[in-house]
């Protein structure tokens, strides 16, 4: 399915889009490109100190910003399939900074729309979501959720006028992800031998960033239009987890 297609991964240098174009490499071949579409310049030299243009010459390093819609237009030229992983996802952070996280999250999500509607070519989109998008109680997960409507009403704007389809993918916790509790916990081990939790009730949903992937791979050769594809995945005690990290260290409870 990847033969002679361009694929374009937005927020490609991030922990998911790393992963994406790992598996990619390993097992497929023959692809026209894979464009990582992403606002880090410092990120794109370093990830393409691994995955040189050199060494593979089908990919693409394109600097740019979901919430600039001229870029994407200008990216989504003769792109085949968008894996949209571009996101902001710290919920301390979208609390903060409110409409940053809705320009990013929602506008970001219908400027994927509006460049894969006008784009000649593009024929899938798959959205990559989050469990906190179900019944939110944070701005982080409210802008997932208005995303995932977007993405999955934008199949009645399609109607029967040419051949592209928009799907979600909807999953939990990437296990070890840039920002997430694993790495969190290893480094306050590391300062003062205390970690942080917020109630010691909190569960998460776990993926491995390997399964995301292939999660994500599935529903590009599966999507008909308009799922929005929710893993079954098992779930972890938050107290569980400190204790396997750091079984002697002391558990300082925070608040939600």
């Amino acid at each position: 399915m990847f033969k002679n297609k361009a694929i374009l991964i937005t927020g490609g240098t991030g922990s998911f889009g790393r992963a994406f174009l790992s598996y990619l490499i390993k097992n497929y071949s023959g692809f026209k490109k894979i464009i990582i579409f992403s606002r880090d310049e410092l990120k794109q030299f370093e990830m393409s100190n691994s995955y040189s243009e050199t060494k593979y010459p089908f990919i693409r390093y394109f600097l740019g910003d979901v919430r600039d819609q001229s870029r994407l237009h200008r990216a989504f030229e003769e792109v085949d399939y968008v894996i949209h992983a571009a996101a902001l996802k710290q919920v301390p952070a979208a609390e903060y900074n409110p409409f940053e996280a809705i320009k990013t999250n929602i506008i970001g999500a219908q400027n994927i729309i509006e460049a894969s509607l006008n784009s000649k070519k593009v024929s899938k989109v798959i959205a990559l979501s989050t469990d906190k998008a179900v019944s939110p109680v944070n701005l982080y997960g409210a802008t997932k959720l208005c995303s995932d409507k977007l993405f999955v009403s934008a199949n009645n704007i399609v109607g029967n006028k040419k051949k592209l389809l928009f799907s979600v993918v909807r999953y939990g916790n990437v296990m070890g992800s840039r920002g997430s509790v694993i790495p969190e916990f290893i480094n306050q081990k590391a300062k003062n031998n205390i970690l942080k939790i917020t109630d010691k009730k909190m569960t998460r949903f776990n993926i491995s960033i390997k399964e995301s992937v292939q999660l994500v791979v599935w529903s590009l050769k599966n999507a008909i239009g308009g799922e929005i594809f929710v893993p079954k995945i098992s779930s972890y005690k938050i107290t569980d987890l400190a204790k396997a990290i750091a079984p002697n260290s002391k558990i300082l409870i925070t608040g939600i």
